[in-house]
């Protein structure tokens, strides 16, 4: 099962090109006729065959490396994700290929069941880290002063809808930190502080039934993804049906925001996309000022809330920044990348952000020799090949790299750059990356990693 939640037979692609990619120019190359190869058109793919339809941060990210060598496409790959925009102003994580073939897809979802969804795309009802903001601003940035605000202007309405959706919707207490009802609106699909909640929380009996038999091995067999990947890359089966249980779960309630909340156990205070979503309120304060609008005061507030209350995710005694569950408001204690991601919100002291960079520097934890990996050596949920619990992520770093500079730690992030590029350039765009050797793992020729390969190229330490 992959991102779609869906079980297919399409058949693996041939064994992918090998690169040799060292020399940086040829790096820079290489890595826009990746891109181009998975443009579809008015979207990209994050990567062929496995993933045929147009995620939200897979966009954005690719818009961000777009930039460098075509404004108009960069700025089209956002448009195209804002055509699945719902009138209550959520961006879906997920629109679907129109094509007949993928119509079991788009039944699996039945976005047409919500009357907020769109007429003239089939998305899917739950979103995805809302890094918007931030593709706008940096397509903004490589434009002239007119163009840009010409630019801001015309996807201002869109942007602004989605924050207030976050806020009212997802934030129903007013509390400053807005919940997520499924691990893939983190995109850290199977980080350790979910996984430790759906197996505590969620498996419904029948899962449980068929792993107390044994026929749960027999999953793998119907697995889009493992046909694809090593099964030893993606999530287990158990994880696997599970997730795909909430996801059903959830479009019995059409996806209404108040309908799951009246009976749910499975919601998370996620502390990597509430960071994200601190930086883009930043972001979209910039950009309003820059083409003169107003963002209600009500909104405000809660920007400023989210702020102060990121602080009540903090551990004093393992110092450390964790998730909690919304329901009990219990931090949830198991360490991931997301323990560094307050560094990309920008918001914490600076005394906190030098214990952050300290674990980035302890090979016990997030120094591995290619950082950063998506769990820390120390956990007993580290493994180093296996999509979310362990391997290093080209989205990740860039996140971590950006916050690492803008809290003065240049040196740090100048590092970190390097060894990304090199990590690249020896294993080639692959989808993640085992943190300890640099072996590339899960799909080739992944759009990402090439879009943000480009723009770490054109960045100055």
């Amino acid at each position: 099962m992959d991102k779609t939640g869906d079980f297919s037979t399409d058949m693996p692609p041939q064994t992918p090109k090998k690169h040799s990619l060292k020399d940086t120019k040829h790096l820079a190359q290489t890595a826009q006729e990746v891109l181009e190869h998975n443009d579809e058109g008015y979207y990209t793919v994050p990567a062929p065959h496995l993933y045929p339809h147009q995620w939200l941060w897979d966009s954005c990210f690719i818009a961000i490396g777009m930039r460098h060598y075509d404004i108009d496409r960069a700025k089209l790959e956002i448009l195209s994700i804002l055509r699945g925009q719902w009138t209550n102003g959520m961006v879906p994580h997920m629109i679907f290929n129109a094509d007949p073939k993928y119509r079991r897809d788009r039944n699996i979802w039945r976005s047409w069941i919500n009357p907020h969804s769109p007429d003239d795309a089939i998305t899917s009802g739950i979103t995805q880290p809302p890094v918007l903001a931030e593709a706008v601003q940096r397509i903004g940035s490589s434009m002239k002063l007119a163009e840009r605000r010409s630019w801001y202007k015309m996807v201002w309405p869109a942007l602004l809808a989605y924050h207030e959706w976050l806020y009212y919707e997802r934030d129903p207490h007013n509390e400053g930190l807005t919940l997520q009802i499924h691990p893939w609106e983190t995109g850290l699909d199977n980080t350790p502080p979910w996984m430790h909640e759906l197996h505590e929380h969620v498996l419904p009996w029948w899962v449980r039934v068929l792993r107390a038999t044994k026929v749960i091995g027999l999953v793998r067999f119907i697995r889009r993804d493992t046909r694809f990947v090593p099964v030893d890359q993606r999530f287990d089966n158990v994880e696997a049906l599970t997730l795909f249980s909430v996801q059903r779960r959830l479009r019995r309630k059409s996806y209404d925001s108040n309908k799951v909340l009246n009976h749910s156990l499975f919601t998370v205070e996620d502390l990597s996309f509430n960071c994200i979503l601190i930086r883009a309120n930043t972001i979209l304060q910039e950009i309003a000022k820059s083409i003169r609008e107003e963002i209600p005061a009500e909104l405000l507030e809660r920007f400023k809330k989210s702020e102060k209350a990121l602080e009540e995710l903090w551990e004093p005694y393992a110092q450390e920044y964790f998730s909690r569950n919304f329901i009990t408001h219990k931090l949830l204690k198991q360490s991931s990348v997301a323990s560094l991601m307050p560094l990309y919100a920008g918001c914490i002291t600076k005394e906190r952000a030098e214990l952050l960079v300290k674990t980035l520097e302890n090979e016990h934890l997030f120094g591995t020799p290619y950082p950063v990996p998506t769990v820390p050596m120390s956990a007993s949920t580290f493994d180093a090949d296996r999509y979310w619990q362990g391997p290093t992520w080209v989205n990740m770093n860039w996140m971590i790299i950006d916050g690492l500079r803008r809290y003065g730690f240049k040196d740090h992030a100048q590092a970190l750059r390097e060894t990304t590029l090199e990590m690249v350039g020896n294993g080639g765009f692959y989808e993640y990356f085992n943190p300890l050797t640099g072996k590339p793992l899960g799909v080739p020729e992944f759009s990402w990693t090439a879009a943000l390969t480009l723009d770490l190229l054109h960045k100055k330490s």
